[in-house]
């Protein structure tokens, strides 16, 4: 009778072992799926972030060849990202949001091959209405590959992490990239393209610039309530992706059009920008930047600056840089 009895505790023993290496084997391919597609997205942001600055000098390089060759090239970058996607080991848990993750990435990759193709044309002749229609319409790939991976691929992995009794988010639990390929939702309409790749003249993308002092002053960054001291440190929350508030001011001589405003994390990829479109002499503007992506917990020095607009010889106070702690 004892022996009887010993022997079913330690089969119920064994069988509660195996069921705890499989829930064990489980979780580690969920954890392991979603930090290669944090990976993915955070080398997808990159991507963005060489693209839009591509286009943003686009006008002033004068090379119109160069710059498709230069798009062409995060088009290859693209593929790679999308290829390694399809090569993930993918838990069944998870198919679906596999299935959006994809889709997301494939509506990135065509609509950089579909910007590389009107580029030329684009900046060539601003009157080539055309060719700025055809790069408004990629923008929307870019616009819808967000709202695919945020509002379709995330919850669905989130859930799949939730329901395995797997924490999500905060201080010791797995961290998901929200990720964001299109900087700014003006890139839709065709206006604000020709704009940006004009210079602000679609009569005249070749105009000089105004005569007299050119540029501008990065004055100071906050998140949240946290003013963020120049050369000095402070310690954040990584997640959600920060979102920065930036002051700057318009010290030179003439107003300045698509002024665009950068926050960038040193030793990644990630970034985020935004474009002011008018500033006045003497006066205040406000830039708010969203991360494209959450940084891991570490510290990084992080850099915010107001780039260089035509005409602008001094560019020394341009930008701030903070060391962050993100946690």
């Amino acid at each position: 009778m004892v022996a009887a009895l010993i022997v079913a505790v330690l089969g119920i023993v064994i069988v509660l072992g195996v069921r705890g290496c499989e829930v064990s084997r489980r979780n580690n391919s969920l954890k392991d799926y979603n930090n290669n597609v944090a990976s993915l997205i955070e080398r997808s942001d990159g991507t963005s972030g060489r693209l839009f600055s591509d286009l943003a000098r686009a006008q002033s390089t004068g090379d119109a060849a160069s710059v498709q060759t230069q798009i062409n090239q995060e088009r290859v970058d693209a593929d790679s990202q999308l290829a390694h996607a399809k090569r993930l080991n993918v838990p069944d848990e998870v198919k679906t949001a596999q299935q959006y993750v994809l889709l997301a990435l494939r509506l990135r990759q065509d609509g950089i091959a579909g910007t590389a193709q009107y580029i030329q044309p684009a900046l060539a002749d601003a009157t080539n209405q055309d060719a700025i229609d055809h790069i408004a319409a990629e923008m929307a790939r870019f616009y819808a590959s967000d709202v695919v991976y945020k509002s379709y691929a995330l919850p669905e992995l989130a859930g799949a992490l939730h329901r395995a009794g797997i924490r999500v988010g905060g201080t010791g639990g797995e961290q998901m990239n929200a990720g964001q390929f299109l900087p700014d939702v003006g890139w839709l309409t065709p206006a604000y393209v020709a704009s940006q790749l004009q210079g602000g003249s679609a009569t005249n993308p070749n105009a000089k610039p105004a005569s007299g002092i050119h540029g501008h002053r990065m004055d100071q960054c906050s998140i949240g309530s946290t003013t963020l001291p120049n050369g000095g440190s402070a310690t954040l929350p990584a997640s959600p992706p920060p979102t920065f508030t930036c002051k700057f001011t318009n010290d030179g001589q003439n107003r300045e059009k698509n002024v665009i405003v950068r926050v960038t994390v040193s030793g990644t990829s990630i970034s985020g920008q935004t474009v002011v479109p008018n500033t006045t002499p003497g006066a205040p503007s406000t830039a708010t930047i969203t991360l494209g992506s959450a940084p891991r917990a570490g510290t990084y020095t992080v850099t915010a600056a107001v780039e260089k607009v035509p005409g602008e010889t001094v560019t020394t106070h341009n930008s701030q840089t903070y060391q962050v702690t993100f946690q």
